[in-house]
């Protein structure tokens, strides 16, 4: 598993990034006042209880995660996740910031792709941390291969290409965390495609220093301003539709 090909490629990691490809989107964004994390949750059917299978999980109180890819290999990141913010805990008596649990979790990853009795992480990760030596939140990266980026905005997963562009069009100087959730609501709304993928459910947490049910640490989003959110992006969608609809038929 860990031997390059004649080319330099190692196969393994690009059939992890591939499953990364076909699973449920997850986006995060960088405000002036916190950072957003949303995930697109699929439901499994009727019968499925719809908080079940969380894609986005809190490591610390100051530290979140949202995943995409197969959900039983990032419970196991999400472990190390808690495990390394614990140690750091017991160790220096302060929260870990985000870039050190980046580097250490990244490292992990990394290593499940030097060794021929292992195999990658089929996943990609968000890490989403509010520093309170600097005041400052951040938005981290992780894809299977154990490559970390600090990012504004960033998108994981199946809708990546259309997401991301969405994303562009931000000024990340001026987007606080309220508008960053209709954005990532409006996003996941408009790349959903009703007709092949299954009924839509959406994650959202936050680090806001600015509500008072977060005060940057990281929690849920609160239910009601979600379903404002995609009820708006919704009804967005549908004018939009109908006004192609009108400008075919002339």
């Amino acid at each position: 598993m860990s031997t390059y090909s004649p080319n330099g490629r190692v196969f393994q990691v690009e059939y992890a990034a591939k499953a990364v490809e076909k699973s449920s989107t997850a986006l995060g964004i960088r405000c002036i006042d916190g950072v957003v994390l949303a995930c697109e949750k699929q439901l499994l059917g009727k019968m499925a209880v719809q908080k079940s299978g969380k894609r986005i999980h809190t490591i610390d109180l100051y530290n979140g995660l949202a995943m995409s890819g197969m959900t039983a290999d990032a419970r196991q990141l999400v472990n190390k996740a808690r495990s390394e913010a614990l140690e750091y805990k017991n160790l220096y008596g302060s929260y870990i910031d985000g870039k050190t649990l980046a580097e250490r979790v990244a490292g992990f990853i990394h290593t499940y792709t030097l060794y021929w009795y292992l195999r990658p992480f089929g996943c990609s990760i968000l890490l989403a941390n509010y520093d309170l030596s600097n005041k400052q939140s951040y938005l981290y990266s992780i894809d299977p291969s154990g490559t970390l980026f600090s990012y504004y905005a960033f998108a994981i997963g199946r809708h990546t290409q259309a997401a991301k562009s969405e994303l562009e069009k931000i000024d990340f100087t001026k987007i606080t965390c309220d508008e960053a959730v209709k954005r990532l609501a409006e996003i996941i709304v408009k790349t959903h495609d009703e007709l092949k993928d299954k009924e839509l459910a959406v994650e959202m947490s936050w680090c806001n220093v600015n509500h008072s049910s977060s005060n940057g640490k990281h929690v849920p989003v609160p239910d009601e301003i979600i379903n404002q959110a995609i009820d708006v992006a919704k009804e967005a969608k549908r004018k939009e539709e109908m006004e192609d609809d009108e400008e075919d038929d002339k």
